[in-house]
């Protein structure tokens, strides 16, 4: 490489796309087209980014494997920040296959870092978390143990474990400071930050609170019967039991939880549940039949009992009943919860996060839409979606999909 080409990538390594622009900004050639795709990313230009990269892998000859396979792997990462999860993850482990052929550890590495993250975005703990274990990062550069680190961090965040979190976090602190880059140490003291962002709400005898992370995982922990409405489950110290698949019975438990320690009038329950006005005998012979089933399932962890007017949750051993909220609670808020990390999101993209089909992303987004509450730019395939994050509220933490009862 000339000179020009090589003062421009030590630059974009130190994180100054500007600097890096100014060597390189009018120039043509394979390696220049790349290095300009990557300045442009780091300012935030990812159509453009995305088409200066794809120019650069065409411009490199066939000859040329490896500078092609790094295209390849960069414009997987501007699709990443552009949360387009669409992208094809088999040209990105192709071209981690080259790499690894041709002895560029450290690039194939990085595109393994950005296959866990898509899968982390994805909800997909579990493939996370092995494919993280089948890495060796303290080999590897301070900003690929910093990206190490901070999707190990990720994964305890939202498998509600602070303490391995704020540990994870730390360490790629301390990666992120030796390696020197700005934008990478702000990323790091962004995750920090929403472990001091209130995640959800306990709801307890009436009243309401915001909840930190650490403070959802005491609750978690503790004695008390705990109706978690993030998941759609209920716990206590010796059991769970998930009604994910069974929104009635989680509705029913709900309002048993929230009225506890007295118990719901018949009609409220008829009226809540069922979203009826009014309740004849056979809505009533409905919700007896409903009773009949929560009953059932929840007979490990609590009683629920038939009173004069309603009925009453009664736990086995807990002495307190609590419920965990998320932060925002509407008809769509799972697709608000997903669209609060400030990032635009394609409506394919939101439906592999929300592990939903495209069409039902679509109806919510233009009911959010017509609300006001949401706003996109662009047309047809290139159109995004987004929102200002939520004030004051870590919403993405404690989406459903992204935390599976254990």
């Amino acid at each position: 490489m000339d000179s020009l080409i090589t003062a421009a990538a030590r630059a974009l390594a130190a994180g100054d796309p500007l600097g890096a622009l100014k060597r390189i900004a009018l120039r043509e050639d394979a390696p220049a087209l790349a290095l300009r795709g990557i300045a442009m990313a780091q300012l935030g230009e990812h159509a453009r980014a995305r088409i200066l990269l794809r120019s650069a892998a065409r411009a490199f000859g066939p000859k040329e494997a490896v500078a092609r396979a790094r295209c390849v792997i960069a414009e997987a990462e501007v699709a990443l920040a552009s949360r387009d999860l669409g992208w094809a993850a088999k040209a990105l482990d192709a071209a981690r296959a080259t790499l690894e052929a041709h002895g560029d550890r450290v690039n194939a590495a990085h595109a393994r870092y950005l296959q866990a993250r898509h899968l982390l975005l994805a909800g997909r703990l579990d493939e996370t978390e092995s494919l993280l274990a089948r890495m060796d990062a303290t080999t590897l550069p301070s900003a690929s143990q910093a990206a190490h680190e901070l999707l190990l961090a990720g994964i305890a965040m939202r498998r509600i474990r602070t303490k391995a979190a704020r540990a994870a976090l730390a360490r790629a602190e301390d990666a992120a400071r030796r390696a020197g880059i700005a934008a990478l140490a702000a990323e790091v003291e962004s995750a920090f930050r929403l472990l001091s962002t209130p995640v959800a709400r306990l709801i307890a005898r009436g009243d309401t609170r915001p909840l930190l992370l650490e403070e959802v995982e005491a609750l978690l922990a503790s004695e008390a019967l705990v109706v978690d409405a993030c998941r759609h489950a209920i716990r206590d110290a010796r059991g769970v039991v998930s009604l994910a698949t069974r929104p009635v019975l989680f509705a029913l438990a709900r309002m048993l939880a929230e009225a506890w320690p007295s118990d719901v009038p018949r009609d409220t329950l008829v009226a809540r549940v069922f979203r009826l006005r009014l309740a004849d005998e056979s809505h009533r012979a409905r919700l007896r039949v409903e009773m009949a089933r929560l009953r059932a399932v929840l007979r490990p962890l609590a009683e629920v009992n038939a009173t004069e007017r309603g009925f009453l949750l009664a736990p086995n051993g807990a002495r307190e009943v609590l419920v965990l909220a998320q932060p925002v609670e509407e008809r769509h808020a799972a697709v608000l919860a997903i669209l609060a990390d400030g990032e635009s999101w394609s409506t394919s993209s939101l439906a592999l996060g929300l592990r939903t089909s495209q069409r039902t992303v679509q109806r919510a987004l233009e009911s959010l839409a017509a609300a006001g509450k949401v706003a996109s730019f662009g047309r047809g395939r290139a159109r995004r979606w987004l929102l200002p994050p939520v004030p004051g509220f870590a919403t993405r933490l404690l989406l459903p999909p992204a935390l599976p009862v254990d």
